[in-house]
């Protein structure tokens, strides 16, 4: 049985609606316009995202990293323009800090089911994750917006300052300094914070507990030089071969209630279904 054909059935049994969608959209030939549908529940008045988007925060009320979670949706289908982004870009605006960041969660969630590590400060800074991303990912799709340039000079100044850095904010940067159009400073930073990156990546694909692999910093060929063939070659094996029984893959991360095991099992199967496919190891 394939891997695309174990997948799916991985997915009927336990995936959320959404990425049972994705997949169909991604690799059945199925209906864009219905994950699209779907992905407008998530998002609340305000233009922010909430309900679970991001499966560790179970609240209704919009947070910044449910809308990267759902900038990435929108990338994956090529669909990041319209009312949908522009209505998350005026919510991101108006949680921005005054340094032109969005922090990495809101006081509110104190208020809401959440992951453990779901903490913040009562006046939270500008941070990195998620706004690196969500920067990245409106530059690579020519998006226009009030928002976009503070929170790209905020990048460059945060990034700037970084000399020692974890996997997460890491793992932004890169993202940041992939899709910048400015390729010129970007390169330069690239060059300079390249070994604290990789000293977060474990190159060892059966590192066990919350570890974070070449494949979740390059999810997709980088234009950035960070991995050589040989090593994405070898965590791309060990990707295939980590495909369960049931045909998903798991989180390597603790699971706190036992719905989010499920929900982030659809999320990334789907996930690494497209970096094999995106390395040449499935269909186009």
């Amino acid at each position: 049985m394939d891997v695309l054909h174990r997948a799916h059935q991985y997915l009927q049994l336990h995936a959320r609606l959404i990425d049972r969608l994705r997949f169909e959209a991604l690799f059945a030939g199925g209906s864009r316009d219905r994950v699209l549908d779907l992905l407008r529940c998530y998002q609340n008045p305000d233009g922010g995202f909430g309900n679970a988007l991001e499966p560790d925060l179970r609240g209704t009320g919009s947070q910044p990293e449910p809308v990267e979670v759902a900038f990435w949706i929108l990338d994956e289908l090529d669909a990041l323009s319209g009312p949908m982004v522009t209505a998350a870009c005026d919510y991101l605006a108006g949680v921005t800090t005054a340094d032109g960041g969005v922090p990495f969660v809101l006081p509110s969630v104190r208020d809401t089911p959440r992951a453990p590590w779901w903490e913040t400060a009562d006046d939270p800074p500008g941070s990195l994750v998620p706004t690196a991303s969500i920067a990245g990912l409106l530059h690579k799709h020519g998006v226009e917006h009030p928002w976009l340039g503070p929170a790209t000079d905020f990048c460059w100044t945060a990034i700037a300052a970084i000399d020692k850095t974890g996997p997460y904010e890491a793992r932004a940067v890169v993202t940041f300094l992939n899709l910048v159009p400015d390729r010129e400073r970007a390169q330069a930073e690239f060059s300079r914070l390249k070994e604290a990156i990789l000293a977060n990546v474990s190159l060892d694909p059966d590192a066990p507990g919350d570890a974070h692999f070449p494949l979740d910093f390059a999810p997709e060929p980088l234009r950035l030089p960070l991995f050589d063939d040989e090593v994405l070659d070898r965590h791309l094996d060990a990707q295939v071969a980590s495909q369960s029984p049931e045909g998903g893959w798991q989180a390597n991360w603790g699971m706190w209630t036992p719905v989010v095991e499920h929900e982030w099992g659809g999320y990334l199967t789907v996930h690494r279904l497209r970096t094999l496919r995106a390395y040449g190891r499935l269909p186009g």
